[in-house]
């Protein structure tokens, strides 16, 4: 197994954090959930070092420095959304492995709103992820894989399968089912992850929300500002 450090990009509400419970699960992977949104809005975050104690970084630049120490130590696992612009240089980029998650917009939107109502406009995130996956592009010279969240719960194994096959990571098809509950790594910010605390798979629970793009002006305005960001990541989308 190739050392290195993955990245899975993500907006919110993409079912990201599903994929980082499998992730969990496999065992042989060192896994941080959002550790630049918590250094974004904590100042500091504290990660797995790799002499096997902790870390803390108190800016980006070291952050993935750390990152980077412990990735030749055993793979790592970041799953990341984009609340914020981190701010990453070319060379950093292309220093990673970089994967991304998409969703319906539709979908997200309302599932979005339902947790935060004062969501924002760029808050949602394709633009800023589809602005992330060109620079990546660029930096590292390949095409990042784009995993459709609606394929990744119909055919998990398939997906994971491409995933593996893209990061060199080997298959494992028992992490595709873990016991429900909340993990630690993501109790900072559990409120936004209840669904896959509840989980034991991939799973398509489509929801339905009271406030949705369809009859709120405002959650529209975000649908149509976005959608052609997601539309141009799909032409890349697994």
């Amino acid at each position: 197994m190739s050392a290195g450090v993955i990245v899975m990009w993500a907006h919110s509400r993409s079912a990201s954090t599903a994929f980082l419970r499998m992730m969990i699960e496999r065992g042989d992977v060192a896994v941080l959930h959002e550790p630049f949104l918590a250094l974004t809005e904590e100042g500091e975050v504290t990660v797995p070092a790799a002499d096997g104690g902790r870390a803390t970084a108190r800016s980006p630049e070291e952050l993935l420095t750390r990152l980077t120490d412990l990735g030749r130590t055993r793979p790592v696992f970041v799953k990341e959304v984009v609340d914020y612009d981190y701010g990453l240089s070319r060379e950093r980029l292309a220093a990673l492995t970089h994967t991304f998650i998409v969703r319906d917009p539709k979908q997200t939107i309302s599932s979005h709103y339902a947790v935060k109502p004062a969501v924002t406009c760029a808050e949602i995130g394709y633009e800023r992820l589809y602005g992330l996956f060109e620079a990546v592009r660029s930096a590292t010279g390949r095409v990042p894989l784009v995993i459709r969240a609606e394929h990744l719960v119909r055919d998990p194994e398939t997906v994971v399968k491409t995933f593996c096959a893209y990061t060199g990571l080997p298959f494992l098809p028992e992490a595709l089912a873990w016991d429900a509950g909340e993990r630690p790594e993501w109790r900072r910010t559990r409120e936004w992850h209840v669904d896959a605390s509840h989980s034991t798979g991939f799973t398509d629970r489509r929801k339905t929300y009271p406030v949705t793009v369809d009859n709120d002006t405002t959650l529209k305005s975000y649908y149509d500002h976005h959608l052609p960001f997601y539309e141009r990541l799909v032409q890349h989308a697994f």
